[in-house]
């Protein structure tokens, strides 16, 4: 097999399909490009966005051009610098999320990433704990620019257990408001032990018997309309996903909930830079923040971690360690 410089282990497919598409092959090593900087990957999580892009739900934004590449979020060190990057140096140990623009790859032994998209790992934090917070930048965008969640406001978390829904529980308890998560019945535990003051399992507790809130953060995607009637006056629902074979209804819904109706909702895409990162790192550094890394695979094993997140029931995040 070619170890050399020039090449590199990454996760690829070449067709649409299930987690038994993946496969680990070589691949050309990528070299940095003006204001770029090449990560040496030491850990990367699994999120939704790359399970439906991987089984084809967005394909018209993936396309049909094979082999396509999968990772989304990094931590691992600086291997280089390209033409005028600026903010890391060389061995910095750095994370960050791969932008709208750049798509999918950071399941590989190296990455190219534009230098605005990272920040700096907080001391002491292990890579693989470290791989399981970039996509809770979301968690703290939703409540405090999105939702402006106050202390002492009622706050609801759909999907408490995953990666940014467990973020947001830890966040919503920091920023002092009442939590009550919505997970799993075998997940309660969990949630709790995360800040929730109120842990409800959401197969046997109807919405209607939840109460109301001032903020609802939604990582579903699904009953909208039946999650906003929870809202007290001027209360705000933040969503973070929607279904992407009902995308035009679910997106007409959230622009006419601007007009109509009582309580807002709002729908947006994490897309994080530096200053959302170094936030972030401010958080972990205060402890407002802990990572929850539920399992840990290799990186010939990213299809299990595909597997094992379609399966549901995650606590936090499945992290794949890259070296």
């Amino acid at each position: 097999m070619n170890d050399d410089r020039t090449t590199m282990k990454a996760v690829l497919f070449d067709r649409y399909g299930g987690p038994d598409v993946l496969y680990v092959d070589r691949v050309p090593r990528p070299e940095p490009g003006p204001g770029e900087v090449l990560v040496r990957m030491r850990a990367f999580s699994v999120n939704g966005g790359e399970l439906s892009a991987r089984a084809g739900r967005i394909r018209l934004l993936t396309g049909r051009k094979f082999p396509q590449r999968i990772g989304l979020d990094l931590t691992g060190e600086v291997a280089a610098l390209g033409p005028g990057a600026t903010g890391v140096a060389v061995g910095d140990r750095v994370w960050g999320v791969l932008g709208r623009t750049s798509g999918f790859g950071s399941a590989a032994e190296y990455v190219a990433v534009p230098a605005e998209r990272l920040g700096r790992v907080p001391d002491g934090l292990d890579p693989v704990d470290a791989a399981a917070l970039p996509v809770a930048t979301t968690a703290v965008t939703a409540l405090r620019a999105k939702a402006g969640l106050r202390p002492g406001e009622r706050l609801l978390v759909r999907g408490a257990a995953g990666g940014v829904g467990n973020a947001a529980v830890q966040l919503g308890r920091a920023y002092g408001a009442e939590v009550t998560a919505l997970a799993r019945a075998a997940n309660l535990d969990f949630v709790r032990g995360l800040g929730a003051h109120k842990a409800v399992d959401h197969r046997a507790v109807p919405p209607g018997e939840l109460g109301r809130f001032d903020v609802v953060l939604d990582t579903a995607g699904t009953d909208l309309r039946t999650f906003r009637h929870l809202l007290n006056p001027g209360g705000r629902m933040v969503t973070i996903a929607f279904d992407p074979t009902r995308a035009a209804a679910t997106l007409g819904y959230i622009a006419a909930s601007t007009v109509h109706g009582r309580g807002r909702v709002r729908f947006f895409s994490g897309d994080p830079g530096r200053a959302d990162l170094d936030d972030l790192a401010r958080h972990v550094t205060e402890g407002k923040l802990r990572p929850a890394v539920d399992t840990v695979f290799p990186l010939e094993e990213t299809a299990a971690a595909h597997r094992a997140l379609e399966a549901g029931g995650v606590r936090g995040k499945y992290v794949v360690r890259v070296a």
